[in-house]
């Protein structure tokens, strides 16, 4: 049997911040893969460098040193991300990547239909709504199309942000301590929800938390840890 290649590759990465006269390395040596369709938490404290890493893995952010290779199917060339021009970088982001945040990101002067139409409207992927509000029926927000963000509880809105994010049915999702802000009960509704929705599209997610019980419900653990 052919082995399956990974989504993503991360090899030597290395991210430093200047401090003032002193200079921080953030990411260290970072090597490992993520399968498609696998579940990967990035797990460390404050300042282990998990939002820098996912600012990489999203080409927001250019490594100091290393590689980080894209595979957005098994049909399709790999992405060199590591060494992406900005409009690239654009392309990549809309096409490839489905990302949700701590604070949901939602545009406030949008229902919760437009801001999942947006992701659709720029991939010029329209013809996906109807796939993407049955998704959100299956989030439990399928009466909710035509309210506006400020008036979703903080559960609601994760989970509309989560519906948002794999609307154009991306290969790889990264989440960003996706249930930070959210009580506990809501946190683990949200999780389990997120870890359902991304495994039925096959996709692959990233996720950074530092909640150890939020890492055990991926497939696998990466420790991330903090340096001088």
């Amino acid at each position: 049997m052919k082995p399956i290649s990974p989504a993503v590759s991360v090899r030597g990465l290395v991210k430093t911040y200047r401090d003032g006269e002193n200079v921080r390395r953030v990411v260290d040596g970072l090597n490992f893969d993520a399968l498609p369709g696998e579940c990967v938490a990035l797990w460390g404290p404050s300042g282990s460098g998990k939002s820098t890493l996912l600012n990489i893995l999203a080409a927001l952010l250019k490594p100091d040193a290393g590689e980080v290779l894209v595979r957005p199917s098994r049909t399709e060339e790999l992405i060199a991300v590591h060494s992406l021009t900005a409009a690239q970088a654009t392309r990549y982001r809309r096409r490839c990547l489905g990302y949700v945040f701590q604070f949901f990101n939602l545009v406030p002067t949008l229902t919760v239909e437009e801001n999942i139409r947006l992701p659709l409207a720029l991939n010029g992927m329209e013809k996906n709504w109807f796939d993407a509000k049955a998704r959100l029926g299956r989030l439990g927000l399928g009466d909710r199309l035509n309210a506006f963000p400020e008036v979703l509880s903080g559960g609601e809105r994760q989970r509309v942000a989560i519906a948002r994010a794999l609307a154009h049915r991306p290969s790889i999702v990264l989440a960003d301590e996706p249930t930070g802000n959210l009580d506990a009960g809501n946190a683990q509704t949200v999780a389990a929800l997120l870890f359902e929705a991304v495994r039925a599209e096959g996709a692959t997610l990233l996720l950074a938390t530092h909640d150890a019980s939020l890492a055990e419900c991926a497939d696998r653990r990466i420790d991330l840890v903090m340096h001088s």
